[in-house]
């Protein structure tokens, strides 16, 4: 802080008792007291103050962050996944043929065992068959409706509702401190840009993310972008720091995720590069959300879980750091 700016908020202090009240407000009431909430606060103090020799000019205070489950749940499987099964219940009718056709005719079943049996080739084909064959406005008009209406199997809560009010008080609080947010994830980045400005605060040009091919065309005489179904980029692993490098053209000083697919995104925001901070989120609140780690076939934690120590990375225990999960608490 200058000089100035501490002149400053010192006369606002006293002149008005209001302000002090919030200038003494917790920015992350839902993280409880301890080393983890600390680490974070020390981390922002070292990088905003001017005076100090971690200083970062806000141009380059870029913070980077997972979204299934690290901002949102993610259990028992990943939502887009969620939102891909409901697409094909939505278009069965037009195809007769899923009804004996894996792993469509699986869906219709309701047996995922039989839809994950196909592993990736599965995935791929139930995702070009409901996220491909029309323009973007289209498929965004498509998630936005579904966003707002679909419900979890198990809490009943809106896909919407299930953000982790702790990160959402992070994200604000590293914005009020000049930092510029971004979601680098393994999703969808056009499943994601519809719903995130409202629910993260973090625009659709601040989301990386992964894509199928497009297509730019004239339709009735109007310019429009048609969704392919081929893969074009596969944002996770080693997929994330070229998409940080291709879309925000800035190393984060901060990056946060839950699981090995985000692991060379710590590493490549942390290791030679100082100041910077890695935050994994740790799920270990089986009452509250999920318990998962090393064994888990969604948000595996292992390798990443094993060289935070190794690399100074701050692990948050959800059971232990988070005094609420979800903002409806």
């Amino acid at each position: 802080m200058t000089t100035r700016h501490f002149q400053f908020l010192t006369v606002l202090l006293i002149l008005s008792p209001a302000a002090s009240a919030l200038a003494q407000a917790d920015p992350l009431p839902s993280w409880n007291d301890g080393k983890t909430k600390q680490s974070i606060v020390d981390f922002v103090d070292r990088v905003t103050n001017e005076e100090s020799p971690d200083y970062v000019r806000a141009a380059e205070r870029i913070a980077t962050f997972d979204n299934d489950g690290t901002l949102w749940s993610e259990q028992p499987f990943y939502f887009q996944l969620a939102f891909a099964l409901d697409r094909v219940k939505t278009l069965a009718p037009e195809h007769p043929e899923w009804k004996e056709k894996q792993p469509f005719k699986g869906v219709l079943d309701g047996d995922l065992k039989a839809v994950m049996a196909g592993g990736k080739k599965s995935l791929i084909q139930i995702i070009a068959a409901t996220h491909a064959g029309m323009t973007t406005d289209e498929f965004e008009a498509i998630v936005t409706d579904w966003i707002s209406t679909a419900t979890h199997p198990k809490t009943g809560r809106l896909y919407k509702e299930m953000v982790f009010q702790p990160m959402l008080e992070l994200l604000a609080y590293l914005r009020v401190n000049g930092f510029k947010t971004f979601i680098v994830s393994g999703g969808g980045i056009e499943f994601m840009r519809p719903w995130t400005k409202a629910t993260y605060g973090i625009p659709p040009e601040q989301v990386v993310g992964s894509s199928i091919k497009t297509r730019y065309e004239l339709r009735d005489g109007k310019p429009v972008i048609i969704r392919l179904s081929e893969v074009d980029f596969i944002d996770d692993k080693e997929g994330k720091p070229l998409g940080i490098n291709s879309h925000i053209g800035h190393r984060p000083i901060l990056a946060a995720g839950n699981s090995d697919g985000d692991l060379q995104m710590l590493q490549y925001t942390t290791i030679s590069h100082s100041p910077s901070l890695g935050l994994i989120v740790h799920h270990t609140d089986a009452q509250r959300e999920w318990a998962y780690d090393r064994d888990s076939h969604i948000g595996q934690l292992d390798k990443a879980l094993d060289d935070a120590a190794k690399h100074g990375w701050t692990v948050v225990d959800m059971k232990r750091d988070w005094n609420m999960i979800y903002p409806d608490e």
